[in-house]
């Protein structure tokens, strides 16, 4: 079995600090205040993700526009289905834009 290499650590508050590491036995309110912080981070992130969600689903509207309007060029079916993708998404994107704004 191999040896480990260990590093030591200072046990500098200063140095921990600038790292984001927050001592949670210093007190209940800086574990609150940290917990308040990264809930604040993850709910910023999933609106990101939710407009990047938007942003995609209105490219697919609009290439499924395209198809719908492109006559023999494509199959019959698929211009149906690309017709009714072209309806539905921007209601879609609307609602997705609509939910993630009211977290706020």
């Amino acid at each position: 079995m191999a040896a480990s290499h260990l590093t030591t650590v200072s046990d500098n508050s200063s140095e921990s600090s600038k790292a984001g590491v927050v001592d949670i036995a210093r007190g209940a309110d800086a574990a609150a205040w940290r917990m308040r912080q990264l809930q604040f981070e993850a709910r910023a992130l999933g609106r990101e993700q939710i407009e990047a969600l938007a942003r995609d689903l209105g490219a697919i509207a609009t290439r499924a526009a395209e198809i719908a309007g492109g006559g023999e060029v494509y199959p019959v079916g698929a211009r149906d289905i690309a017709k009714r993708m072209a309806e539905d998404l921007p209601r879609k994107v609307q609602l997705l834009l609509t939910l993630a704004q009211r977290e706020d």
